[in-house]
């Protein structure tokens, strides 16, 4: 059966994800401050062929033309971070009026061109000032600079945006920057990781229910990395017993002390070493009850019991020893995976709404003609559709990304946008997958 945009309701929230270090550059530009990743980018061996994001796909100077080819894709809707360290350089004190008003310039734009502005307040570039003041997201002080940043902010843009999520993939930042030093800031062990988790869990409670105390027309969430965990050998008790630690962590060490069950002790008896850097009343702000859930999914997880690894005691199997297909991130495609995330957090409280903050497909060596991308999109699309025929709470669904931009350690080689940018002109030219998704949400061409 045909599938229409129309078939998802009236309500349903279209859009595409972007990030501020991923795309904005002007890394230095008009009293802009560093964050961690300007300074990460500059070690040698982390980053692919050294690259940086100093002027990424230059969104801070073309915002006016990416935003217009929005309005050309008929886009109804546009997800993106505000830099921290661009309005607050550093960390804290005097704003920057600069960067104060270029936020102010992209949400009049989006407002302009008909394009709700949907807006992270943190994905993962902390003022560099702050992690050398204290260790940012190592220190308890951490979350009061963000109180007073998210107030910064509900002040600024409070009343011209109504959708605010608090941190992009908590999970993500603190085992990559923490746990294993891949990203920003580098820090690698189970103590700082510990540490960074605490006190962003915190600060997720704390910022969600203080902007929706200072905006409380607006509607609060915030965002989870999601990966279904399947054992290896599914009849293997030590495989499953593998699978369902790795979900612990993977899928419900955030999300759980949100909404008020604490951190997931109960297969993973190691987090009780959170209760390390825990203070009197810590479960109580741990809690918040958002207005929506934020999901992003790639793919799943496929988990086989290993005695020597710590803590877990499993790996995954990577999808080419599985003979299973893979995209440019090494990431299998399944797409399956997006309605099995959806029906998992939807367990929680079938009454807040999820929406699918962030999916999509990676290439590589790749213009304008993308086929793989627009089959996996669809494919996912057609897993949305089907969770919500089976009655699940899904509102929105918004494509990663909208350009080729700078992934993080794996500087620009993997390419996740609808558009194509050019690394020597920075010239956009949707592709194909760009123009199938503006007829899809014209109605114009179903899923079929």
């Amino acid at each position: 059966m045909p599938i229409y945009a129309r078939d998802f309701g009236e309500g349903f929230h279209w859009g595409v994800s972007v990030s501020a270090y991923q795309i904005e550059g002007g890394w230095n530009a008009d009293g802009k401050g560093p964050s961690i990743w300007d300074a990460f980018v500059r070690r040698p061996g982390k980053i692919y062929r050294r690259q940086t994001g100093d002027v990424a796909c230059d969104f801070y100077h073309r915002y006016l033309e990416d935003i217009q080819l929005m309005r050309m894709l008929h886009i109804p809707a546009f997800r993106f971070s505000i830099s921290w360290p661009r309005i607050l350089p550093e960390g804290r004190g005097s704003p920057n009026p600069a960067g104060i008003r270029f936020y102010h310039q992209v949400i009049d734009a989006c407002l302009a061109a008909g394009i709700e502005p949907w807006v992270t307040l943190y994905h993962w570039d902390l003022p560099l000032a702050l992690e050398e003041a204290y260790g940012g997201w190592l220190n308890r002080r951490i979350v009061e600079d963000f109180l007073n940043y998210t107030r910064l902010c509900a002040q600024e843009y409070g009343n011209k945006v109504k959708y605010w999520m608090i941190l992009n993939e908590p999970l993500a930042f603190t085992a990559a920057g923490y746990l294993f030093g891949i990203h920003a800031p580098g820090r690698r062990g189970l103590r700082p990781f510990l540490k960074a988790v605490h006190h962003a869990a915190l600060v997720q409670g704390e910022a969600l229910r203080l902007l929706k105390s200072l905006l409380p027309k607006a509607q609060v969430g915030t965002t989870f990395s999601t990966s279904p965990t399947f054992p290896y050998r599914p009849k293997n008790p030590r495989d499953r017993a593998a699978a369902a630690r790795y979900d612990a962590v993977l899928n419900r060490l955030f999300v759980e002390p949100l909404l008020g069950k604490g951190y997931p002790t109960d297969v993973l008896p190691q987090l009780n070493r959170l209760s390390k850097y825990m203070q009197p009343g810590d479960l109580e702000r741990l809690q918040a009850r958002p207005d929506f859930i934020g999901i992003q999914n790639y793919t799943r997880e496929v988990i086989r019991y290993h005695a020597l690894i710590p803590w877990v005691r499993g790996r995954p199997i990577p999808p080419r020893r599985r003979k299973a297909p893979y995209q440019a991130m090494g990431w299998e495609i399944y797409p399956e995976s997006l309605y099995l995330a959806i029906r998992q957090f939807a367990q929680y409280d079938p009454n807040i709404p999820i929406i699918v903050t962030e999916n999509g497909f990676a290439a590589e060596n790749e213009t304008t003609d993308d086929p793989a991308r627009t089959r996996y999109l669809q494919a996912a699309i057609k897993q949305v559709y089907r969770a919500i025929q089976e009655g699940l709470n899904v509102k929105g669904y918004f494509i990663w990304t909208l350009l080729d931009n700078f992934e993080w350690a794996e500087g620009y080689r993997p390419q996740f946008g609808i558009v194509y940018v050019d690394r020597a002109t920075l010239e956009r030219r949707p592709k194909a997958s760009a123009y199938w998704y503006s007829r899809f949400l014209q109605n114009q061409e179903p899923i079929e």
